[in-house]
């Protein structure tokens, strides 16, 4: 595999790459790049952050599961490259020796590359573009104060070069094999390929059901990372562009599986506020930069945060094999813990939400606020006509096997007047929809007992009572 990118404003071009050689590995074995750190290997400490940018902007993203084949035609700064030609200090990297911003310095490399892309993009909420960065010795303060410092300053030259530089028409990086046709043919397992559109794609996969896709690698990347697997000819979709699009109707919003959960989160926004603000506490910016919705999805996870959203909604799952679409709802994927209703080579191409009046209300359960996994995720859709209830989607995540409905509960509720003697009546319909297990996250009586109170909770925000901790006040 052949791929060419920018690195600190010069072109690579690499032959005869490792499809599943992450950005981290290079940059410090092959480079001697060794600013960017190895922590956690699996997206979760930001030690390793650097900043990629393509023709949609920049983002931060973690090189340590990040697979060399996913930066082609893209430019990447590592901390090396933030600072000038001629040694000058970015405004972040000044600003933290100003205000004490680093003590071990371990973790300070990550963290000045994810200051240093908010401050490229004009971002000033530090508290959400720094959740994923962990830092044990300093104290997040003095580094909080430092990002604070440097917002006004301007965006230095050099920073500014790698977009100019990849939206220049004379400009070119070369072009990487799409492993199709006009490549090594599509009756050829390869190590690698990169298809340049939801048909290519197709094609391909048909041919090689056996392949590993790749779109954001969030997920996929531990395995290589984690649990040291080797991945038959992984098939990157980065280049895609038709699975990252987003559109919208009067009749419903379609989103493509490509489409990272950072778009989404500011796509679903303006029509479900709750489903964005679940999603702001998905990982870190550096994971929802890069994760999509179709991965999510397809990987079947009982406590994937997008499943519960979606099933709530009504939504419909698009898949495709070869030339064959079918449609089915999303809901009914989800057969069984680790099983799903896609065949051999069949792929997710994108999600269709039914537009409708905003009933939308999701609330994940975790120990942490940022970046951590759910417990149980509740998500609720209850319509309400003349003061009962008409119609009610409840799903949750973390309370099965499986992303799950409870229409138990939701047949408890319809026809029944919207208040709390109901929600208390149908009380005991939630041990007829889910028998939880107890893990490291929560107990089985914890889960059951929190989804009862989700759904109180869900009442009493609808009738305008503070419910959020992070409204509440004593």
């Amino acid at each position: 595999m052949t791929i060419s990118f920018l690195l600190n404003g010069e072109t690579v071009a690499l032959r005869d790459v490792a499809p599943t050689r992450t950005l981290l590995d290079w940059l410090r074995e092959t480079r001697g790049l060794t600013g960017t750190k190895e922590g956690c290997n699996e997206g979760d400490c930001g030690a390793c952050t650097v900043i990629v940018t393509d023709d949609t902007g920049s983002r931060a993203l973690n090189a340590c599961i990040l697979f060399l084949p996913q930066l082609q035609g893209r430019a990447v700064r590592t901390v090396e490259g933030i600072s000038g030609p001629d040694g000058q200090l970015h405004p972040v990297q000044q600003a933290m020796i100003e205000h004490h911003g680093s003590q071990c310095g371990f973790c300070t490399p990550g963290f000045i590359a994810a200051m240093a892309c908010a401050h490229l993009r004009g971002d000033t909420d530090h508290d959400r573009s720094l959740a994923g960065n962990l830092c044990r010795c300093t104290g997040y303060a003095p580094i909080l104060r430092a990002a604070r410092a440097a917002e006004t300053a301007p965006v230095p030259d050099w920073m500014q070069t790698d977009r100019a530089a990849l939206a220049d028409p004379g400009f070119c990086l070369g072009e990487i094999p799409s492993g199709g046709p006009a490549g090594r043919g599509v009756d050829s397992p390869p190590r690698g390929q990169h298809p340049q559109s939801a048909d290519e794609l197709a094609e391909i996969y048909a041919a090689n059901p056996d392949a590993t896709l790749i779109a954001g690698a969030t997920d996929v990347g531990l395995w290589v990372t984690k649990q040291l697997r080797d991945l038959d000819g992984p098939i990157f979709l980065g280049g895609c562009a038709d699975l990252q699009e987003v559109a919208v109707t009067d009749s419903h919003i379609r989103i493509g599986a490509g489409v990272t959960v950072a778009r989404l989160m500011q796509a679903i926004a303006p029509h479900h506020p709750s489903y964005a603000a679940m999603l702001r506490r998905y990982g870190s910016d550096q994971v929802r930069c890069a994760a999509t919705l179709g991965g999510n999805i397809a990987n079947g996870s009982p406590i994937g945060d997008n499943a519960p959203a979606l099933i709530a909604l009504g939504a419909t799952l698009h898949l495709r094999r070869g030339e064959v679409r079918r449609s089915l709802p999303i809901g009914d994927f989800f057969l069984d813990y680790g099983k799903q209703d896609r065949a051999p080579g069949e792929f997710v191409e994108a999600v269709t939400i039914p537009r409708q009046p905003d009933r939308l209300r999701c609330y994940k359960i975790s120990k942490r606020f940022d970046q951590d996994i759910s417990a149980l995720l509740g998500c609720f859709s209850i319509t309400v006509e003349d003061g009962r209830v008409q119609a009610a989607r409840i799903a949750f995540g973390g309370m099965a096997g499986i992303p799950k409905r409870a229409a138990h509960v939701e047949a408890a509720l319809i026809g029944q007047p919207w208040e709390e003697a109901s929600v208390l009546a149908a009380g005991d319909a939630w041990g007829r929809d889910f028998t939880p297990l107890s893990d490291m996250r929560a107990s089985d009586a914890y889960r059951l007992a929190t989804a009862r109170n989700l759904l109180m909770r869900y009442l009493l925000e609808d009738q305008g009572a503070p419910v959020s901790v992070l409204e509440v006040r004593a």
